[in-house]
């Protein structure tokens, strides 16, 4: 065990349970770790790094940025901000920006103007917000409470009171929980931590039309699955729905700490002064990465997604320990054979070289949107490999 791994131990409080590696240094889609061993990245820091480590243009952004001025309260105008509103405004319609820290941080951004716009215009008592069995939204205490897994819901009693969970794609069940109390309805179209499950498109467009006969606020969780992940620049737009609050954060910086809420014109206008506020939320440095990030995710890009997408199906569908692939674009989840692990599978890819994720029961993969076929599909061989070698 190295230095660092003791000293982590010692000084670090123990809420992760680490790969005995070291990660020192990459170039796109190649890490490196202490003792100089390469791995291809299938993670991508959980989603973050989408044009993968040491790029340029991210680099350069950053750095500039960072010679300039590293950090100014939001009592005053930041052009790097301005420019990235702006610029996000311009690609999805929606109207206003406010930005955050984290997903989490977005989601409860996105509650709370939720439950606002509903009391402004109907008053008290119009507050419960509708999420899904298996979905995922944050770690602090309201995004717990949204999020619908029961393994989430222990040790921090009492949670937040007014989130109910209906299961993905029946229609009936969501209808049947909406009542005089909901005021909206928060999904993510491909759910990642639990178990990288799409949602029917007739689920969704289903709920962009009761949430506009009811009034309610329909909310897009977009921390996973935006910023190019799926194919598209956010992943309701494969769908033609127009959400009143879109949420993001892992990718739009490309490794910096930041998220996005973006408002549409229905709740523009719901959060006022002194209602919202973050100290550190819409930070220069990270505005200018994001910038960075968010004007080059064009065309090009989404097709190589989706192209990069197609190659990992052509490898792995017809492997007899692959049951079957789900997600979107670079958002993959692998259902193994029921003899594996998904653990042990991404335990002895790290062995093999590469670096992936799970989720419940599948092996995740989120590599750099721009990553090379050739590192792809070398990738997915020490994949099949691992899976192999455990048989």
């Amino acid at each position: 065990m190295s230095q660092i791994m003791i000293d982590d131990k010692e000084n670090i409080l123990n809420t992760y349970k680490r790969f005995n590696v070291v990660l020192t240094k990459g170039n796109g889609s190649i890490l490196v770790d202490e003792d100089g061993k390469e791995y291809i990245d299938f993670s991508s820091g959980i989603g973050t790094n989408i044009y993968g480590v040491c790029d340029k243009e991210w680099i350069d952004a950053v750095c500039q940025q960072a010679k300039k001025i590293q950090h100014t309260s939001n009592l005053y105008y930041s052009e790097p901000q301005v420019k990235l509103a702006k610029l996000l405004c311009e690609k999805t319609g929606m109207k206003k920006v406010f930005f955050s820290n984290s997903g989490a941080e977005s989601n409860e951004c996105a509650i709370k103007a939720a439950r606002k716009y509903s009391y402004d215009k109907y008053g008290e008592g119009r507050y419960e917000i509708i999420t899904l069995v298996n979905s995922f939204h944050g770690r602090t205490i309201a995004t717990l409470s949204a999020t619908g897994q029961d393994v989430f819901h222990q040790y921090f009693f009492p949670f937040l009171e007014g989130f109910k969970h209906a299961f993905a794609n029946d229609i009936q069940a969501l209808d049947n929980l909406i009542n005089e109390k909901t005021c909206a309805i928060m999904i993510e179209t491909v759910q990642g931590e639990g178990g990288v499950n799409p949602l029917d498109a007739s689920f969704i467009k289903h709920i962009e039309k009761i949430c506009n006969e009811k009034d309610l606020v329909f909310i897009v969780d977009e921390v996973q699955t935006g910023n190019g992940r799926c194919g598209y620049l956010y992943s309701y737009m494969e769908y033609g729905v127009h959400p009143d609050i879109v949420t993001t954060a892992k990718g739009i910086a490309g490794g910096l700490p930041f998220g996005a809420i973006l408002f549409g014109e229905k709740t523009e206008k719901v959060l006022g002064y002194g209602q919202h506020a973050t100290t550190f939320g819409g930070n220069p440095i990270c505005a200018a990465a994001a910038y960075s990030v968010i004007k080059r995710i064009d065309d090009k890009l989404l097709n190589h997604v989706k192209e990069m997408r197609a190659l990992v199906e052509r490898k792995l569908l017809g492997n007899p320990l692959v049951k079957s692939i789900s997600g979107k674009g670079l958002m993959i989840g692998i259902e193994i054979d029921e003899s594996l692990k998904a653990a042990d599978v991404v335990s002895k890819g790290i062995e093999n070289g590469v670096i992936m994720l799970t989720a419940k029961n599948k092996i995740r993969l989120l590599p750099p949107l721009n990553i090379k076929e050739a590192d792809l599909s070398k990738g997915i061989d020490l994949l099949i490999k691992s899976m192999e070698e455990l048989k």
